[in-house]
């Protein structure tokens, strides 16, 4: 008897510890709970800067959120994770979102990001007015080619590999393509040109999107997200060096684009206008042939910006 009453009161010291690993002094969850998370696409370019700075110094686990994010250098493998569930948001360009959400697809802005497009161009190019330029078809890309080019013969050639892209370029298959930055700075290391797009678009054309059941479902990762996101820009905005180190780091480029990666001006969280919108739409309404017939706010949750 005297054994069982000691197991008997062993289980009963075990249960109390047990509940009280559980609580902290306020009665609220511990921290080594399970943390809230989040699952998003990011494309190997400047944009995802702050994304990659808030996870490598701990941004995101500071405030209790997991974020697992997977790099794609193709958009169409990114956009079917997103469409498929695999991911909750992704970082895409406006062109794609205003057609994504024409044909159904429940997504939304939730802030603009900020980017880099330069021109890589052969080093044989001799300047000639009829160029075989390497682009995506409905894309950002495309939509750059056209704001810069129009002087010129524009022969495009689709494209969706960004790898692929740079490889027609270097072999002379292209004259040039529009590649985001640092891969355009890698592709300057290994020989080819790299110029500047002239564009005075207020927002950049890329995005952080999120499906509706992640808007409507995790609001406090997504507010959570949009916090680490912010503090990261802060950081960058003081110094970018760390900023350059982590996407070379990340995205396993080589060191001596440091210096050349062309980086922009970092926003915080905000989203597009509607006046720039109107006029994506419009340029998309050209390239697809069709009347796009949709709102403002069918694009854009704005909830997330000021927290």
């Amino acid at each position: 008897m005297k054994i069982l009453k000691k197991i008997a009161i062993l289980i009963t010291i075990a249960m109390l510890l047990s509940f009280a690993g559980c609580k902290n002094d306020t009665g609220e969850q511990s921290q080594d709970d399970e943390k809230l998370q989040l699952k998003i696409g990011v494309m190997p370019a400047v944009d995802s800067a702050p994304i990659f700075l808030a996870d490598q110094n701990g941004y995101f686990d500071e405030l209790g959120l997991d974020v697992e994010v997977q790099i794609y250098t193709n958009a169409m493998n990114r956009q079917s994770a997103l469409q498929s569930g695999e991911l909750d948001g992704a970082m895409t360009d406006v062109i794609a979102l205003v057609n994504n959400v024409e044909n159904g697809f429940d997504i939304k802005v939730t802030t603009s990001t900020d980017g880099a497009f330069p021109f890589l161009i052969n080093k044989d190019y001799d300047g000639s007015k009829d160029v075989k330029v390497g682009m995506m078809e409905i894309s950002v890309s495309n939509y750059l080619t056209d704001k810069s080019l129009k002087d010129y013969q524009v022969e495009k050639v689709y494209i969706n590999e960004i790898p692929a892209r740079l490889e027609m370029v270097a072999t002379g298959n292209l004259d040039m393509a529009v590649i985001p930055e640092p891969m355009a700075s890698q592709g300057e290391l290994n020989g080819l040109k790299k110029d500047l797009i002239e564009n005075d678009d207020e927002f950049s054309p890329d995005v952080m999107v999120f499906t509706g059941t992640a808007i409507s479902e995790k609001e406090e990762e997504l507010k959570l997200f949009h916090q680490a996101y912010n503090k990261a820009v802060e950081v960058i905005n003081e110094d970018d060096s760390a900023a350059r180190d982590v996407l070379i780091q990340t995205l396993e480029l080589n060191p001596d684009i440091k210096d050349s990666i062309l980086m922009p001006e970092y926003n915080k969280a905000r989203v597009p206008s509607e006046e720039f919108l109107k006029g994506i739409m419009e340029w998309n309404e050209t390239v697809i042939g069709k009347t796009l017939d949709m709102e403002y706010e069918e694009l854009v949750e704005s909830r997330f910006v000021n927290d």
